[in-house]
Parts: structure tokens; C-alpha cells; sequence
């Protein structure tokens, strides 16, 4: 199960074990998953940084 890159915390899973949260890609083109929770408090750029 992935975890979120900005938190750390385990992603959540729906019945059919689809994570729910989204894969973010920095300038170098490395995809991070991001959790919903993360997504609420900071805009993509802010997201961007702190990865």
C-alpha cells in the first residue's frame, strides 16, 4: 500500500483497492502520491515544493 510523500501516512483504499488521492509529477518527471488530506490544505505549487 503507498503511502503519501508529503505526510507519510498510508493512502486509503476503496472496496476494489483503488487508492484514493492523486500521483503529482515534479520538473524531473518522479510521480509522488499525495493524500486527500494534503490536497485540502495546499495549492499543486505549494505541493511541488515541499516534495
Amino acid at each position: 500500500m503507498p503511502k503519501c510523500d508529503l505526510c507519510k501516512e498510508k493512502l486509503q483504499q476503496t472496496f476494489l483497492n483503488k487508492n484514493l488521492g492523486t500521483m503529482l509529477k515534479d520538473a524531473k518527471g518522479k510521480k509522488h502520491w499525495i493524500c486527500k488530506n494534503c490536497q485540502k490544505g495546499k495549492s499543486k505549487e505549494e505541493m511541488l515544493t515541499a516534495l
